[in-house]
């Protein structure tokens, strides 16, 4: 493969790089772009399609700087494609689609126990490697009769929202928690989420046993230490 083969970044009409004109976008309302945020509201429709065309032309690069013969091994011919689509379309496409639907509706019996939900399972990216983070995410909601409660799958939705972008996992438990909280108005949240990270299993120091345990506690969860107690024990007897 020769530096000739590899395309120009994939341009708008106007000739800028696509990523560009996102960047530009996101600038100039002073919005944050950090891997672990999304972009969605400033993306215009068709310029997915354009930015996957320029991730596989930079990827051929990677690629090609890496000595592979993507040309003459059949294996790699379309690497750079089916990595561009999988980076936008699937691991990371929480950076780039809107908040899922989450149809609430009001607290009718006017609930007040403990509710868990879990286990959840996610999968993500650490943004130092880019390697995959699995795991397991349980949630605990202590309603109260203003709550708005959501339907079982939402959960699961969001938690896979937030997690299809490169995170940290501290991180990611707490934007998971601040938009359940803000959509669902409980006395208690707690999240508590287990996993895999590769970038421990597959590289550096291969421990292929360690896991990572993080949580989140608020409301009644943070002030009720029997609460808190309960939600733990159950998640522990849940796990055995």
């Amino acid at each position: 493969m020769t530096s000739d083969s590899i395309a120009p970044p994939v341009h708008d009409e106007a000739g800028t790089p696509v990523s560009q004109v996102i960047r530009a976008r996101l600038q100039a309302a002073r919005a944050r772009f950090h891997a672990n945020d999304n972009i969605a509201d400033f993306i215009q429709p068709g310029e997915l399609e354009l930015l996957i065309d320029e991730v596989e032309q930079k990827l051929k690069g990677v690629l090609q700087s890496l000595v592979i013969d993507t040309e003459s091994d059949h294996n790699t011919n379309d690497t750079g494609r089916r990595v561009a689509k999988m980076f936008v379309k699937e691991v990371f496409a929480g950076r780039y689609q809107a908040l899922p639907t989450m149809t609430e509706f009001p607290n009718v019996s006017r609930l007040n126990e403990l509710m868990i939900i879990g286990p959840i399972t996610v999968r993500s990216a650490c943004s130092h490697h880019l390697c995959p983070i699995m795991g397991h995410v349980w949630v605990g909601v202590m309603p109260n009769e203003h709550s708005n409660l959501i339907g079982l799958s939402k959960y699961a939705r969001v938690a896979n929202w937030i997690m299809s972008r490169p995170q940290i996992q501290e991180e990611a438990v707490v934007q998971l928690a601040d938009i359940l909280q803000e959509k669902m108005r409980p006395d208690g949240l707690a999240i508590v989420m287990e996993a895999d990270h590769f970038c421990m299993h597959w590289r550096g120091v291969k421990d292929t046993d360690a896991k990572m345990i993080n949580s989140v506690m608020r409301g009644s969860f943070l002030t009720d230490a029997d609460l808190r107690r309960e939600f733990l024990s159950l998640l522990q007897n849940r796990k055995k």
